[in-house]
């Protein structure tokens, strides 16, 4: 435990106490994050940081007067490469410190515990220099070190490295292709993409091949955003090592391909999922990361507000029925499943999950991963779970009416049935079970309740600016206000910690529980717009308008909540 973090966790009352009396923090938010600081075990600085409740720069400000080491703000500080690189990379993440200025002999020095002196006197030999330490949190340094050691820059490095070869990667030998995939160089550049997209949080990289050169991008906050280009001639190279990687077929460049692999960082291992898709300039290449870990969500955390939640737990708890979750590809629906079994999970239950793939290995939980080369398919896979005595079953998708069948017959014999539908609202879901095939009375008397959601991107709150819309403008949106909201439109400006002044999701939901009416219209086999008019009637907040509370206060934008909310949501 190094000694900045470790006063705050030991001595969580002067820090905590001095905030309070400065008015920084309520008794209600020391509280809160005192709490969180039980179950997490993290320190009471990085808990306050981790609730929003306050900013690093309050933090580092108060860390200062408290340690008597100045304070830096590296989101703001123009940091010199060259002399960040002054030390490995290895040694700034392990030790958390970051050369970022000079001047004459003295070399200053960002650190989360400029109280380390055995460390301070080491930096010393080894550079021979005079260090000035300086305080910086804990995130604000990681987020500095990532951006000082990008994989950008390595990747950049290791194309230096690369020499040319053919331009067609159909005219080089299967062993020629091997060859340059294990080159040295090849092997960095694709390790660099790789975490450089980790250190984004991306969840998804492109490889794309054009005429003139291979595009890189990444997908952050749901959004692509270009990263590199490499050479053209290097593209052969590179998909032959991402396939060789993945145990795909490196001689087969005309039909797509899928595969994973495990990518390893430090401590943290991911699951690479990739797609090979042939394209008229070359074999295009998508790799999806997930995080083996585990998820790290909840129902708190996931965007609800007060009233959704409570419905939406009601659904959750009951012993038995069917929970739908839909939304379109990319909208968080099986975060929102993971997160409401995570809710649920007790050893009294036997949970069980069918999933193609299998995203995030939940503790407690069985999980099956659909693999239709050996015939376990979502249907033989149902049939199988409801053999093994289970309370819950997680359906990762409904995707042909005989699974939706068997699904809703599990629910209607005394088991919980979560599952997602790709549909654009939760009304429209009765709809397309019907269009599938399924009889009326079979939904009405299995469907519990259907969650419908999507994803908005945070305002940025390092680099945010509010605005007070004026009368004209909350009118216009059509939202009632509520006796105690404050309508705040807040834009972020743009800083090296965010995308363009956004850094985030959230989720938006409508909760539509299966009412009487409801249930009288599926069997009359009404249309989605029916239904979702009777919905609206019974106080169903729609997407649309839980998307503009949040833009009213503050959140995301209303820029944002138009772009994501284009569907039937966003004219009602």
């Amino acid at each position: 435990m190094n000694a900045v973090t470790g006063l705050i966790r030991s001595r969580p009352g002067r820090l905590g106490e001095q905030l309070l009396a400065a008015g920084i923090i309520d008794e209600d938010q020391l509280n809160q994050a005192l709490s969180r600081q039980k179950q997490t075990g993290a320190f009471l600085g990085e808990t306050l940081l981790e609730l929003g409740v306050i900013s690093s720069t309050v933090l580092g400000r108060w860390l200062e007067s408290l340690l008597g080491y100045p304070y830096i703000d590296l989101s703001e500080y123009p940091i010199n490469p060259s002399i960040a690189r002054l030390i490995p990379e290895h040694l700034a993440r392990r030790k958390l410190m970051l050369p970022f200025s000079e001047a004459g002999e003295d070399l200053y020095v960002a650190m989360a515990d400029p109280l380390d002196i055995t460390l301070l006197d080491e930096l010393q030999a080894r550079l021979d220099r005079r260090i000035i330490p300086f305080l910086s949190p804990q995130p604000d340094l990681k987020s500095a070190i990532n951006r000082c050691f990008d994989a950008q820059h390595k990747a950049m490095l290791a194309l230096n490295d690369i020499a040319a070869v053919s331009p067609r990667e159909e005219e080089l030998s299967i062993d020629r292709l091997i060859g340059l995939a294990e080159d040295a160089p090849i092997v960095r550049l694709v390790n660099s993409v790789i975490m450089g997209a980790i250190m984004h949080s991306s969840s998804d990289i492109h490889i794309e091949p054009q005429e003139h050169s291979v595009r890189v991008r990444y997908r952050i906050d749901g959004l692509l955003y270009d990263q590199m280009t490499i050479p053209t001639h290097n593209h052969a190279a590179v998909a032959s090592r991402v396939k060789i990687i993945s145990s795909l077929n490196i001689a087969e460049h005309r039909r797509p391909q899928d595969g994973r692999f495990c990518f390893k960082d430090g401590d943290q291992e991911y699951d690479i999922r990739v797609s090979v898709m042939p394209t008229i300039y070359g074999e295009k290449v998508v790799m999806r990361i997930l995080d083996k870990s585990g998820i790290h969500y909840s129902l708190d955390k996931l965007g609800f507000f007060p009233q959704q939640k409570s419905l939406f737990e009601s659904f959750i708890r009951r012993p038995y029925g069917m929970v739908l979750v839909t939304g379109p590809t990319g909208s968080g629906k099986t975060t929102t499943i993971y997160s409401a079994i995570n809710q649920i999970n007790d050893s009294t239950l036997n949970i069980n999950t069918i999933e193609d793939p299998v995203e995030y290995h939940l503790t407690g939980i069985n999980q099956v991963q659909v693999n239709p080369k050996i015939n376990v398919t979502f249907v033989n896979g149902l049939r199988t779970l409801v053999r093994q005595d289970p309370d819950v079953i997680m359906v990762g998708e409904i995707r042909d009416p005989e699974t939706a069948e068997i699904a809703i017959q599990a629910a209607l014999t005394g088991h919980l049935v979560f599952s997602t539908l790709h549909t654009n609202d939760a009304p429209s879901s009765l709809v397309r079970l019907l269009n599938m095939g399924v009889e009326p009375f079979l939904i009405s008397s299995a469907i519990i309740g259907v969650l419908g959601q999507r994803l908005v991107r945070l305002v940025c709150p390092n680099c945010a600016e509010e605005q007070i819309p004026s009368t004209a403008t909350i009118e216009a949106l059509g939202i009632p206000i509520l006796a105690d909201q404050r309508p705040i439109l807040r834009y972020g400006r743009g800083c090296t910690k965010c995308n363009r002044g956004m850094r985030g999701r959230t989720a938006v939901f409508e909760v539509m529980p299966m009412s009487d009416p409801i249930r009288e219209m599926v069997l009359r086999r009404s249309s989605a717009s029916i239904v979702r008019g009777q919905a609206i009637t019974e106080g169903m907040m729609v997407m649309r308008d839980a998307g503009m509370r949040k833009a009213l206060a503050g959140l995301t934008t209303i820029e944002e909540v138009v772009r994501v909310l284009m569907g039937p949501e966003s004219n009602q």
